[in-house]
């Protein structure tokens, strides 16, 4: 039942009256009961709840502030640089702290909002969503402002000068990018400011989802210019932050969502409990081990386990893993107690446990913030060369056929992608068959040798040598953004999701089911599959990439590199959908338009490959000509061999996209033969029967006119026929062959 704008107005709480005023499309979904009428019932939150938020966001920045205060921890001392002054190095640790533990809240607020509370059916926020994106308004605001005041204390603190003579725009627009912590917080600040102003003017579900995944780029750039993204193993000590910093997000900012959201007024917190605490205790399962996997990966890389024991640095790591074991029992404690209780609207024991929860969270922060302050100790191991500095690793040698095949070297984010999505992908099948649904063999296989293809492509030796040699890296292009895309499209993954996933139901809240299928349906969905724009993101990436100065930027930046490969392979994977993908898409085309658009590519990707076959100068030759690979006495030769295999590997993709067409073609008319015999047999082939008596009527000099079903049976019974046109007594079918009557 629909209730009136001012009902509305009044279910979202007193303050947000004017807000909602000016939207006259948000409109509730359900009764607003007395109790909710009452100004600020529902939208007052606990005074005690927001205490303590306060109160773990200053134990991180205390914790952090004094950690490094009292240790005198001076990395950039230590390597003879002038020191800025105190201000920068108890105020750079501390205003650190309280960004990311701001962003943490923001990412959590719009978690809860997004994902663990159910919105109207209207698709607006219900009570619980608009009050967690107001929350993370705020928050954002603060990780804003944070944010901001990161960028003069990193430049002052890497120039060794008081951040007070760092207070010049020009000076900062001049030395921010070129110092990569500062223009990492740079991003960071953009991004806030970004999720700011969404915060203030989103009130759909679908663009609150949007704003979530701005928000979780958030931690993306500090991660990628912090202690893990240089020295030794720094692309397997990257990608173990990356993901250790975002489930550290989910963790900690859901858990902080979750506790304002039990702890507020209103009849609607109980619906919006039952929802979110299962979910959420599901998800914070899942970040606590890959928060335990992943710190131990990153751990083991930046130092030996026996400096755990004698240094700062290892002190530091053992109290984080000490806290991480604490709430891991904590989080145990809920699965068993306190989720049942808050399910059923008893909250007391859960808001009681994840206080205690929040603080030393709160304190974990602290820890890893003092932790990327603190320089890793001197184990003694020297430099390391010059190929483990550029690319993180040795190369195990030239790159016969014995390294290309055993020289692995596993890629967290990719790698651990591939088995995910495989393993995903065979949990679904075996659904569907536990149920006695039969899934296509064909598609299975497809699948799963797509997903091979991506864990051999970025953790093989192709893998291995993609960063250091040119044509490797052509090799494992060519792999990412044509064989593995194909492959994938062709096992048919949504409509596998859509059929082994539940569905909602009508009074359920939407689930992953009801997520997908708005996410097929959105318009960037649809803008994107739209076959002009998916064709000159997939033609127009080759020459932005290598003819500009975007190659050499992922060639010397990790973040640049794993960038560049989602991008082959979400491109591709846009292409490739609409034109042989097994799942329904926004915009799905007839078979001869789509093989057009094939054919349009297949020039644009021939001339790609020799104009680097052809070319006098190295795409990102400083690069190569530092590294300096003894087998690489030519750089321009490897790029002319790069451009070969361009423009000879990416004819086996087209072949199997043109026979894939093909016989999707040749199994859609049999499909439409059988629905026109079907249909024939089921109305005594009318259409056959009226398409004759029209000859009829054309061969006796009569008006042609459309036969309805009443006069079919009289008309059947004629069998006169006169000049050139003869009856027809055959269906026509769609592949040019007959059907009998």
């Amino acid at each position: 039942m629909r209730t009136s704008p001012a009902a509305s107005r009044a279910r979202l709480g007193h303050a947000a009256d004017s807000t909602v005023g000016r939207r006259h499309s948000l409109v509730g979904m359900s009764q607003v009961t007395a109790e909710d009428n009452r100004p600020g019932a529902v939208d007052r939150r606990s005074p005690r709840t927001a205490a303590l938020l306060v109160v773990a966001v200053a134990v991180a920045v205390l914790v952090a502030a004094v950690l490094v205060a009292a240790t005198g921890s001076r990395p950039l001392v230590a390597l003879g640089l002038p020191d800025p002054g105190e201000l920068t190095n108890v105020g750079l640790p501390a205003m650190r702290a309280l960004a990311e533990v701001s962003m943490v809240l923001t990412i959590g607020a719009l978690l809860l909002a997004s994902f663990l509370v159910p919105p109207q059916k209207s698709g607006y926020l219900d009570v619980a969503g608009f009050r967690a994106v107001r929350v993370a308004f705020w928050t954002a605001a603060a990780w804003s402002v944070a944010a901001l005041l990161m960028i003069p204390l990193s430049v002052a603190d890497a120039l060794g000068r008081p951040v007070t003579d760092v207070f010049d725009l020009g000076l900062l627009v001049d030395l921010v990018p070129r110092l990569a912590t500062a223009w990492a917080w740079t991003l960071t600040s953009v991004f806030a400011l970004i999720v700011l102003a969404g915060t203030r003017t989103v009130l759909s579900w679908g663009w609150t989802a949007v704003l979530f995944g701005v928000s979780l780029a958030g931690p993306l750039p500090v991660a990628f210019t912090g202690h893990s993204s240089s020295g030794g193993a720094h692309d397997v000590a990257t990608n173990s932050l990356v993901l250790h910093l975002l489930a550290a997000s989910l963790w900690v900012g859901g858990l902080a969502a979750v506790v304002v959201l039990a702890a507020a007024r209103g009849s609607d917190r109980t619906v919006a409990l039952a929802t979110a605490v299962p979910r959420f205790s599901r998800l914070a399962l899942v970040c606590w081990a890959v928060l335990a996997l992943t710190g131990v990966i990153n751990t083991v890389v930046r130092i030996p386990l026996p400096a755990l024991f004698g240094s700062f640095y290892g002190l530091l790591i053992l109290l984080k893993v000490t806290a991480l074991l604490v709430l891991g029992v904590l989080g145990a404690l809920h699965r068993r107690r306190t989720v049942p209780e808050a399910a059923a609207g008893r909250t007391s024991a859960l808001v009681r446990l994840a206080a205690v929860e929040v603080l030393l969270m709160g304190v974990t922060m602290g820890l890893a913030v003092a932790l990327g302050r603190s320089a890793p100790p001197d184990t003694g191991e020297g430099l390391p060369s010059r190929t483990e500095v550029l690319i993180g690793y040795d190369l195990p040698g030239p790159p016969d056929l014995a390294n290309l095949l055993f020289a692995w070297r596993f890629d967290l984010i990719f790698g651990t992608g591939a088995v995910l999505l495989a393993l995903s992908y065979l949990l679904g099948v075996r659904r569907l068959r536990t149920r006695g649904d039969v899934w296509p063999v064909g598609r299975t296989i497809a699948w799963l040798a797509g997903c091979a293809t991506l864990l051999v492509s970025t953790s093989s030796g192709i893998g291995v040598y993609a960063p250091a040699m040119f044509s490797a890296h052509m090799a494992q292009h060519m792999l990412l953004s044509m064989l593995v895309p194909i492959l994938l499209v062709l096992g048919g993954p949504i409509t596998l999701a859509l059929r082994a996933l539940p569905p909602a139901g009508r009074d359920a809240p939407p689930g992953p089911r009801e997520w997908l299928l708005a996410a097929i349906h959105s318009p960037v969905s649809r803008w994107l599959t739209h076959p002009l724009v998916a064709l000159v993101l997939f033609v127009g990436s080759y020459y932005a990439l290598y003819f500009t100065g975007l190659f050499p930027l992922a060639l010397r930046e990790h973040w640049a590199h794993v960038a560049m490969n989602f991008h082959f392979l979400i491109v591709g994977m846009l292409f490739f959908w609409p034109l042989i993908g097994i799942d329904p898409a926004p915009r799905r085309l007839p078979p001869a338009a789509r093989l057009g658009i094939l054919f349009v590519s297949v020039p644009f990707h021939a001339f790609f490959g020799i104009t680097l076959m052809s070319a006098n100068s190295v795409i990102g030759g400083d690069f190569y000509r530092t590294l300096g690979l003894p087998w690489v006495l030519d750089p321009l030769r490897d790029q002319q061999l790069g451009g070969g295999v361009a423009w000879a590997s990416g004819e086996i993709p087209l072949l199997i996209v043109v026979l894939a067409l093909l016989i999707q073609w040749s199994r859609q008319d049999e499909r439409s033969a059988e629905r026109g015999d079907r249909r024939a047999d089921a109305d005594g082939d009318a259409e056959l029967v009226a398409y004759n008596a029209m000859l009829r009527r054309l061969a006796a000099g009569e008006e042609p006119f459309v036969v309805d079903e009443r006069q079919q049976e009289d008309v059947a019974g004629h069998t006169n026929e006169s000049g050139a046109a003869a009856e027809v007594t055959e269906t026509p079918r769609a592949d040019g062959g007959a059907a009998g009557r």
